[in-house]
């Protein structure tokens, strides 16, 4: 957020432009144009004159004020001054010359930037840039001088000031004034270092914390030391500076600056930016080798806990982002984060925390228990799952805890969809899972709807509209598929394809169903179901999760597993209990629901995409009883006799009136569709009745009759009428004839394209096929009209008489009007060769980027459409892959590669072998289903192609696919991933084609890939490093090779690679023993491919691990390990013992009041007795002999030892603060150190036993006590006290544990 620190040095900011332009590093000075060179260097000399003049004057008032009696800080601000204006004097002094004699050679006549011939010496340019190189050195090194005398005056201000006309006197400078001069000399400072980076490697850190401490003493104010911190964050560079500054003493300033209140937010914000920006240099990536939390976050232990006290405070504006950094922090530093009970918040954040922050927290805990010795800091069993408590715990909270439920099941979901969320959860004998699935049996129904919720979202169910009725009750007979999709199921003749098997989202889901059936999830649902009989909307959702649960663990399981889970027993026995009616009731209403869930499910959704209508389908029936109905109206139709025609000519009410309106639609139709297809009929129509002249006078577009309809559905009708009418005219020669010679309707459309015409010369100003006309009216119909012509060889030919494509040409031309071009390519038909597809290509090759955008869109539609695979479309969207725009290269590949999934237009375009070297990273995908053909990998290999990859793969590819995999699943997976991300609209949970896959699918490439010995060499490197669990880039590599083997193993030529190898136990080794999930779930993909084919099933069969098959006994790349918990189940650990910073000991206080205060104090700490102990100290403050404790340097070390090693609020740690009267500055850090040396018990040190248990009671101490004081205590418990002073020799301090509990008076 923005603060006015940053404004501030705005008066700076001006100075800061002017001198970047006298020092000549302006980039607007440094070029110019060949014309008005002279006058330019002219401006710029003027320019630089008055700068000069400027910094002069400043020069000469300088030293006339130094003449004056001035105090010591005054002084040095003028001399810091003075010194800055001479340093911009001396540099506008050689930018002057530099420019004078820059304009004597222009003058002599040598241009300033010519091109210079081979061979010339580049003198100018190579002088220019060595002038330019010192100048940035003399610009460096004024920068750094500047830097060095802002420094001086930092230290010069803290620094006690006498008067020059008495020495014996102090200055009376006020601190506002001292203030104000510190904050513009550190934003001073601040504009150097933002001006030039490389001042920040060369000035001292050291000197620079040892210059800002004064500004951050409690004296200043809350700007100035908001300023302090701003400096400090800026002159940050890198790791070494950090740890620099970790050794100066700045952590009690930051701990009370944190600890302020929001009053002074702009002093907080720039502490919480400074850690930030330590955090941020730490992240920064460098080697990879290690592993999650490795790094060490130059942070104390003070600061942190401080830090995480900001974060807990749910009052505090600051806590979204300190819980932000927090997590950033575990996933860097664990160990400090553990050390100052960052963790434990975490874990309660994550619980109980803001809802916006789940996500992000579950995030940062699945990366913590990825690996082993991050997952130590966890206690198993107790606090991960606290992310379940807001489910688990729901019972009784009524209906205001839903949201907080809501917001759980998405941090559920996430955390069940990743490798090392499931494995945590299944630890324990599937303790938390069970846990999840036992919420189901909660008697609260706003509970277990949301749950059930979760598990339709966890599984990926997505509902259909039909769910609604069938969770209402209703009968689902009434529904039927759509319309238009049947239509469209109807149209679809597509090319087939190979099935879509090798789904990862599939085998993860599947193992998903396995682990929750295997909790009991079909029993929690049945036990829903036996509540009640009468059936209501929570029960038969239950039964219809029950249903996909079955019908998806029959797809993705099995069949013996999936066998197991359908037998579902128990609501067969509810059914078959004769002796309880209501269990028979609901487990006969069970079964029954489920029938008709599973009867109407491939009614109403078919579960096949692109389906080819089937000859015994039900619509099947339908629509050979449409068709023959059809053809009976034709032929009665071309039958009818002369009465009924003349009849029929006049019922349509076109010889009789120009209204359209009045005119019988239906039996315009009919005849149009019927007797007019009779050659005999239509002559008649034509020569006789006239009928077809009055009826195409109405499409003419000049009779603005039908061309100024609006477009509105009813008037849609019309279009089509003049389509039909076209089709039936050009079925005989008299009307081809009467469109050729006898009407206008051709050529008025031509005229109407005229007027458009920029070749024509005349224009209209209300065209007919304006932009208006064909959003808002029928003009647009026309263009069909032309489309039907374009359908027939007799239409084209008229086409070409009236020179319609000429007119096609031209408009594509027209730079505004894409509309015209796209609707001419929409509608024309491109079945005969001839004039259409020259207009096709054309407009493919248009200077305008949206029409060739739309025009490969069109003619990826006409690929994708068509029945079998066609030569010239394939060849002109091969010519659009060398299109200028990447748009359109990228739309081509992308339609490219959907049309080769068939193989027959996959071996179509090998055969044009096109040449792809310039498509870079968007071209990879389309030529490795080139490499799995045998021509396509001969072509590739000659060209070099295949060497190249090999290698690059080989070295870092295999690296980025595993990266891009695990990100497209991260994003597959996530709840709250848009639907229309580009990734996911990219990665359907197909495995992406690899390299070393492609190439084993021919046998060539299984040749060249056993000559380069690569596979060896994974082998080699998965049963050395399988089990690796330390480094990351160790585990990053074995994972890019596990796939690169996994897609090799999954083709028929691959497999015998692994069998050559014996690599398939060491990945099932690795499956089952890894310590990393994450590795363990690689395997499980991997395992899925090797079992793609029927031979690398029955290996894993013997290993215990079954795959998937189709009904026709094909592997689908799924595969399960019958022995679920040998791999889901990871090995337990022993949490680690945190040791902090603040673990050594103080030696015990020798003054009874000392020790009265810090016992209070470290009460404060414990909630229970934190308010009696907070009046204690209160009281303690106000009386006389406890005011030199509250003073006391080493009094005030402890407090700060004891909130730096133990848990206090915000609040309570303002409120210790509130309690000192002592004022932090330099002196008091220095004391504090020399506490912090003196104060620390040797480790020799045994405290006594009676200190250690002692409870200290609020003056229990008697003779500190006033006669007019009561406080309500027992006369036994003083006398306990006086027995225990009066048996020992008087002390200073009484070490003996006083009977009485704080908190609990009366």
């Amino acid at each position: 957020m923005p603060t006015s620190i940053d404004q501030e040095n705005s008066g700076t900011t001006a100075n800061v432009s002017s001198s970047l332009k006298s020092t000549g590093l302006d980039p607007t000075n440094q070029l110019h144009d060949t014309e008005g060179t002279n006058r330019d260097c002219d401006d710029q000399l003027d320019t630089l004159n008055a700068l000069l003049e400027r910094e002069n004057r400043i020069k000469e008032g300088a030293e006339r004020f130094l003449k004056l009696p001035l105090n010591e800080t005054m002084r040095l601000q003028v001399e810091s001054e003075l010194e800055m204006a001479t340093g911009e004097i001396e540099s506008l002094t050689r930018k002057i010359e530099l420019e004078t004699s820059r304009g004597r050679r222009r003058k002599n006549g040598a241009p300033a930037n010519r091109r210079k011939f081979a061979g010339q010496a580049p003198s100018v340019g190579v002088r220019f840039r060595a002038d330019s190189d010192d100048r940035d050195r003399d610009d460096f090194r004024t920068a750094l001088a500047q830097a060095n005398a802002c420094i001086k005056s930092l230290n010069s201000l803290s620094r006690p000031i006498t008067s020059p006309s008495s020495p014996s006197s102090t200055s009376s400078i006020s601190p506002a004034d001292n203030d104000r001069s510190r904050i513009d000399i550190m934003n001073r400072f601040v504009s150097i270092l933002q001006r030039n980076l490389r001042v920040r490697y060369e000035i001292s850190l050291p000197e620079v914390v040892q210059a800002i401490i004064p500004a951050l003493s409690d004296r200043c104010s809350m700007r100035c030391r908001a300023a302090a911190y701003r400096l400090v964050r800026h002159a940050l560079v890198d790791s070494d500076s950090a740890e620099e500054l970790h050794k100066q003493p700045l952590e009690w300033f930051i701990v009370k600056s944190l600890a302020r209140d929001n009053k002074h937010a702009i002093e907080r914000e720039q502490v919480i930016k400074l850690i930030r920006t330590i955090v941020d240099i730490v992240s920064e990536p460098g080697d990879r080798r290690g592993i999650t939390g490795t790094k060490t976050i130059a942070l104390s232990e003070p600061i942190m806990r401080a830090f995480v006290a900001v974060a807990e405070h749910a009052e505090d504006p600051f806590r979204p982002i300190c819980v932000q950094t927090l997590a950033e922090m575990a996933l860097i530093d664990i160990d400090l984060v553990a050390r100052s009970g960052g963790i434990r918040f975490l874990l309660h954040a994550l619980g109980e925390g803001p809802v916006e922050a789940g996500p992000i927290l579950a995030a940062t805990f699945l990366h913590i228990i990825d690996t082993p010795r991050t997952r130590a800091y966890l206690h198993l069993g107790t606090d991960l799952e606290i992310a379940l408590s807001a489910i688990t715990d729901a019972y009784g909270k009524g209906t205001d805890h839903a949201d907080r439920m809501r917001s759980c099941t998405k941090v559920i979901q996430l955390m069940l969809r990743t490798w090392s969320g499931l494995m945590y959860f299944c630890l324990g004998d599937q303790h938390a899972i069970k846990s999840i699935v036992n919420t189901l049996r909660i008697p609260s129904l706003e509970t277990r709807e949301i749950v059930l919720d979760m598990f339709f979202d966890l599984f990926n169910i997505k509902a259909p509209q039909w769910y609604k009725t069938f969770i209402d009750g209703r009968r689902l007979t009434m529904y039927r598929k759509p319309r238009a999709f049947a239509d469209q199921l109807s149209d679809q003749k597509l090319p087939e394809k190979a099935p879509e098997t090798l789904k990862l989202t599939d085998q993860y889901i599947a193992l998903l169903v396995l682990v929750f059936t295997d909790a009991g999830l079909i029993d929690a649902l049945t036990a829903m179901l036996e509540e009640c009989t009468t059936g209501s909307n929570l029960s038969r959702k239950a039964t219809l999760l029950m249903a996909e649960v079955m019908h998806m663990a029959n797809r993705v399981l099995p069949l013996g597993v999936a066998a197991k889970i359908q037998a579902v027993p128990r609501v067969f026995n509810l059914a078959a209990d004769y002796n309880r009616g209501e269990h028979r009731i609901v487990g006969t209403s069970a079964l029954s629901a489920i029938d008709s869930f599973n009867r109407n499910r491939l009614r109403l959704q078919p579960s096949v995409k692109n389906a080819r209508p089937r000859a015994n389908s039900a619509e099947d029936a339908v629509r050979r009883g449409q068709r023959q109905v059809e053809q009976v109206k034709i032929k009665m139709g071309m039958q009818m006799d002369d009465k009924t025609f003349q009849s029929s000519l006049l019922e349509t009410q076109v010889m009789l009136t120009k209204d359209s309106a009045k005119w019988n639609f239906e039996m315009l139709q009919e005849l149009i569709e019927g007797p007019l297809l009779n050659p005999k009929r239509l002559e008649e129509a034509i020569k006789v009745a006239r009928f077809m002249r009055r009826l195409l006078s109405f499409f003419h577009p000049f009779t603005h009759r039908f061309s100024d309809l609006p477009r509105k559905q009813p008037n849609v009708r019309w279009v089509r009428l003049g389509c039909s009418l076209l089709t039936t005219l050009l079925a005989s020669p008299d009307g081809i004839r009467f469109l050729a010679s006898e009407d206008d309707l051709l050529k008025q459309i031509v005229k109407c394209f005229a007027q458009l015409d920029p070749f024509n010369g005349t224009s209209e100003s209300d065209p007919m096929f304006s932009k208006y006309r064909l959003s808002e009216t029928l003009t647009y119909g026309y263009f069909e009209m032309l489309g039907t012509l374009s359908k027939h060889a007799e239409g084209i030919e008229l086409m070409e008489k009236f020179k319609f494509f000429t007119a096609f040409y031209h408009l594509s031309e027209l730079r505004d009007r894409e509309d015209l071009i796209t609707a001419v390519i929409t509608n024309l038909d491109y079945t005969i060769d001839g004039h259409p597809r020259i207009v096709l290509s054309k407009a493919l090759t248009s200077s305008d980027i949206r029409t060739r955008l739309y025009a490969t869109n069109h003619l990826g539609d006409l690929i994708r459409d068509s029945i079998t695979p066609v030569a010239w479309t394939l060849r002109l969207l091969l010519t659009q892959i060398y299109d200028q725009a990447p748009e359109v290269c990228e739309l081509a590949i992308q339609f490219l590669e959907e049309a080769c999934d068939a193989m027959e237009v996959l071996q179509l375009v090998v055969e044009m072998q096109p040449t792809m070297d310039h498509l870079g990273e968007i071209g990879h995908p389309l030529l490795l289903k080139f490499m799995s053909t045998p021509m396509g990998f001969r072509y590739l290999y000659s060209a070099g192609y295949i060497d190249r990859e090999m290698d690059m793969w080989f070295h870092d590819r295999n690296i980025y696919y595993v990266v891009e995999v695990e990100i497209f699943l991260s994003k597959v997976f996530n709840s709250e991933a848009a639907e229309d991300d580009e990734d996911v609209l990219a990665f359907d949970g197909v495995v992406p084609p690899h390299f070393y896959g492609e190439m084993s699918k021919t046998e060539l490439g299984c040749q060249v890939l056993s000559e380069k010995g690569h596979f060896s060499e994974f082998s080699h490197f998965i049963k050395q490093h399988g089990l690796e669990s330390e480094d990351l880039e160790l585990i990053l590599k074995l994972k890019s090779i596990l796939w690169a083997v996994g897609n090799v193993g999954a083709t028929e030529g691959g497999l015998p690679f692994l069998e050559e190898e014996e690599i398939i136990p060491a990945i099932l080794e690795i499956a089952e023993h890894s310590l990393i999930p994450s590795v363990r779930g690689t395997c499980f993909f991997v395992l899925g491919l090797i079992s793609s084919t029927s031979q690398g099933a029955e290996i894993l069969d013997d290993y215990r691990w079954e795959a998937t098959l189709s009904p026709l006994g094909v592997p689908t790349g799924l595969c399960i390990p019958l022995d679920l918990d040998k791999f889901i189940s990871l090995p337990a650990w022993d949490p680690v013992g945190v040791r902090g910073d603040g673990d050594y000991r103080l030696i015990p206080p020798t003054s009874h009041t000392d020790l009265e205060v810090i016992s209070a104090i470290e009460n404060l700490s414990n909630t229970v007795i934190a308010n009696a102990a907070s009046r204690s100290l209160a009281r303690m403050k106000s009386r006389p002999e406890y005011r030199s404790a509250f003073s006391s340097p080493s009094v005030f070390f402890r407090a700060l030892h004891a909130i730096s090693t133990q848990r206090y609020r915000l609040p309570v740690r303002r409120y210790i603060f509130d309690l000192f009267t002592t004022e932090l500055d330099g002196e008091l850090v220095l004391e504090l150190s020399a506490c912090a040396n003196s104060l620390r018990a040797p480790p020799t040190f045994k405290q006594s036993e009676a200190h250690i248990n002692r409870v200290v009671s609020m003056f229990g101490l008697k003779h500190a006590r006033r006669a007019s004081e009561s406080d309500d205590e027992d006369d036994d418990m003083d006398d306990t006290v006086d027995e225990a002073v009066n048996d020992r020799n008087p002390v200073m301090i009484m070490l003996r544990p006083v009977s009485r509990i704080i908190g609990f008076d009366k």
